[in-house]
């Protein structure tokens, strides 16, 4: 993978889930609260360290270490995500929402401790990205990348869910997290890196998976002529593979992090 093949951080792809700020609150899985402490052994994370949370959206992962006792800088550049973020962590008095990018922070120089990126890393202008995350880092300072990926050939349903996808979306291709590898990534970030994959899923019934699919921001939204015929299939494979009204979406969350 390099900087050519994947969309940058342009004006289109930060505003374009502006449309799906609603469902990506309800409907997107959350990280598995164990990262923390594999952290605080892998990197020596403590309460005290400054983090940024880039392209933080709708504050999923900042909540993972506002829970810690961390205070996180959320750089977001999608005012409808942001906006989401503040309401959804009002009660965490040690978050602060900031309008900005992965390649232009707002942050002042050597400034946190950690710096995560979730979801949204794959948005992010993979040449100028490092040499920010760099700039805002204080001196033996640690990346973190975590996001989750679907198994998609784990289940039946899994497998039949992802033809779905790749029938109906938009340019689901270019924004695979599962086309990103350890190799490129430590050739990007000039750091050796290494991987931890925990075990994470959702249980959703058919608004629920309604909604998680329709929160990807390559996938028909309800203007397009294909929308109907895209939500009539998924009813179909849901009642094929529903267990008691559910539906279980398996997911590998990995975490890529510096060597200390």
């Amino acid at each position: 993978m390099n900087a050519r093949e994947i969309p940058s951080e342009t004006p289109n792809s930060v505003e374009r889930f502006s449309n799906r700020v609603e469902n990506y609150v309800r409907y997107r899985p959350d990280y598995p609260r164990e990262i923390v402490s594999f952290l605080a052994s892998a990197i020596g994370l403590t309460r005290s360290d400054l983090i940024a949370d880039i392209g933080s959206g709708t504050g999923i992962s900042s909540k993972l270490f506002l829970e810690n006792g961390n205070l996180v800088f959320g750089i977001e550049p999608n005012a409808a995500m942001r906006n989401a973020a503040e309401n959804f962590l009002r009660d965490f008095p040690n978050f602060i929402s900031i309008d900005g990018t992965a390649e232009s922070t707002n942050l002042q120089e050597h400034s946190v401790d950690v710096v995560i990126a979730a979801q949204a890393f794959h948005w992010f202008d993979l040449e100028k990205t490092p040499k920010e995350l760099r700039r805002i880092l204080k001196p033996n300072g640690n990346l973190v990348l975590i996001w989750n990926e679907r198994r998609l050939d784990s289940t039946d349903f899994l497998r039949k869910y992802e033809e779905l996808i790749s029938q109906f979306a938009i340019d689901y291709e270019n924004v695979r997290h599962d086309r990103t590898d350890i190799q490129s990534l430590e050739a990007m970030f000039k750091k050796k890196l290494l991987q931890k994959t925990f075990e994470n899923y959702q249980l959703l019934d058919f608004q629920g998976l309604k909604g998680r699919m329709l929160s990807a921001s390559y996938m028909p939204d309800e203007n397009s002529p294909r929308f109907d015929e895209m939500i009539s299939d998924l009813e179909v494979l849901f009642a094929k593979h529903q267990e008691n009204g559910r539906i279980r979406i398996l997911y590998d969350t990995n975490v890529f992090y510096a060597e200390p």
